[in-house]
């Protein structure tokens, strides 16, 4: 077993502290940006590169793909090999990857370059949330992870309103190149001011079994997307195949594994799954309404790509004044009340942004749906963060934050790929078509489901963190390790 970790108890409020949020919110804030700034950058996209809805898809799809499938690895090899090596490793292919995206000759280039973009995010986000956990003392946690959420849950708000700046002022790849010089910085802060940690318990990293799960999302996620673009050929029957062998065989390999990509006794804990289930609704919801809205308000209602990153900007100042406090009080009393609360107050933004149709205002037919639902953001996404690192040992804080991560954006890739071909919305023009409404209203449903799935398996204790006895250990180990009290 490794050695106590001498600094595992930073005040919040120390430079040290605040140098260890500044540097692990800058890092992981380009990739949330990156997430959300390319959905109003979308129309032009198209225009530039070519192709249809199927194409668009893609362009988010192809980021999520990796993203999605390579957390899980990106955090476990954060606790074997140093949190922040690999958290800086990632900040160095993300960029590399978002040059290439800006300099992406077609759409099939800029595809290519996406997905070498969510390898840099696979790595550098779950390293963010490990970071600060490992680092930062357990009295201040909650309020860490708060500031944490709350903040990187800014840049992707931010990231309409920056993308439509930068679409209209220059040109879309500047979407892509902003990334380079907000990358450089927190590469600078975290090797100057973040001290490393790792796990003393990390094993040899599982490369089957995240080959298993990349080749079955990728092939699930092409079938989804082309079928009803192109419909069957040799090449999606394939992927459909290779996409439900890979998903079958992960859990058979993970099982099987000495040191898997996805421990699935983390699972046992039933905080941990109704937490899960929970993010898997809610960013579900999130990332199909968004990515439609954004094409609604420029394709059908005629807004710029300005105007329409103005639009969803209430969100970012709503999260900015309330996420922080909800982490905060989600340490105090609990996380069970908030994440029952925020779901359903998503559920009715959602539902309000049906109004959004032609004819309609911007304060009638817009503002009212994007003001809940952002409320109902803030409420829920700092208390759902810390209910997964508590039901955890700070050790597997990596692997938890990867597959809570993971979730999240693995939910945002099955929505853009699926909400559109329910809703009836796969146009070959790359228009929204008729089917924007239905398609909230089912967001909406889900999100609401999140809800009801907190309500039942999230626990009422609040959280608090102190040194534990680690299992199957004869003596008590005194890395702080998270546990629930009454």
């Amino acid at each position: 077993m490794s050695a106590p970790d001498p600094t595992a108890s930073i005040p919040l409020a120390s430079r040290a502290g605040r140098w260890i949020i500044v540097g692990t919110i800058l890092g992981s804030g380009v990739a949330f940006l990156d997430g959300s700034v390319v959905n109003v950058a979308l129309p032009a996209i198209g225009r530039d590169t070519g192709g249809g809805f199927a194409v668009l898809q893609w362009v988010l799809d192809a980021y999520l793909l990796t993203l999605s499938s390579l957390l899980l690895l990106g955090g476990a090899l954060g606790d074997r090999y140093g949190r922040r090596r690999v958290f800086q490793a990632g900040l160095v292919v993300f960029t590399a990857a978002s040059l290439g995206c800006g300099l992406a000759p077609s759409g099939e280039a800029l595809i290519v370059a996406r997905l070498a973009q969510g390898v840099g995010g696979a790595l550098l986000v779950p390293g963010s949330l490990a970071l600060i956990n490992s680092t930062i003392a357990a009295a201040d946690r909650g309020r860490a992870v708060g500031t944490w959420a709350g903040l990187t849950g800014v840049s992707s708000a931010l990231g309409p309103f920056v993308g439509g700046w930068l679409v209209d002022a220059v040109s879309w790849r500047w979407v892509f190149f902003i990334n380079v010089p907000l990358a450089a910085v927190a590469l600078f802060v975290t090797a100057k001011h973040v001290p490393e940690t790792r796990s003393g318990h990390a094993g040899t990293p599982d490369l089957a079994g995240a080959g298993s799960v990349t080749i079955g999302l990728a092939g699930a996620i092409y079938a989804l997307i082309e079928l009803p673009a192109h419909g069957w050929n040799p090449l999606t029957a394939i992927a459909l195949a290779a996409g439900i062998a890979g998903l079958v065989a992960f859990p058979i390999i993970e099982l099987r594994t000495r040191d898997p990509i996805l421990p699935l006794n983390l699972f046992s804990s039933r905080q941990f799954t109704g937490a899960n289930l929970t993010t898997f609704t809610v960013y579900a919801a999130l990332s199909g309404a968004l990515f439609l809205l954004s094409l609604q308000l420029q394709q059908t209602l005629g807004y710029s790509a300005l105007r329409a990153g103005v639009a969803t900007l209430p969100i970012t100042v709503i999260m900015l004044l309330i996420s922080g406090r909800m982490g905060a009080l989600a340490q105090r009393a609990g996380p069970r009340l908030p994440m029952t609360i925020g779901p359903f107050c998503c559920a009715a933004g959602l539902a309000l942004m049906t109004l959004a149709v032609p004819g309609s205002s911007y304060l009638t037919g817009v503002l009212p749906g994007v003001v809940v639902f952002g409320l109902g953001l803030s409420i829920t996404v700092a208390p759902l963060t810390s209910a997964v690192l508590a039901s955890v040992e700070q050790d597997r804080a990596g692997v938890a934050s990867g597959v809570n991560n993971a979730i999240s954006r693995l939910a945002g890739l099955v929505a853009v790929a699926v909400l559109p071909l329910v809703a009836g919305m796969t146009e070959p023009g790359g228009t929204v078509g008729d089917g924007f409404g239905l398609a909230m209203l089912i967001s909406a449903a889900v999100c609401a489901l999140g809800g009801v799935l907190a309500w039942c398996t999230v626990g009422t204790r609040r959280v608090e963190v102190e040194p534990m006895p680690l299992p199957g250990l004869n003596h008590a180990c005194q890395d702080p390790c998270t546990r629930e009290r009454a």
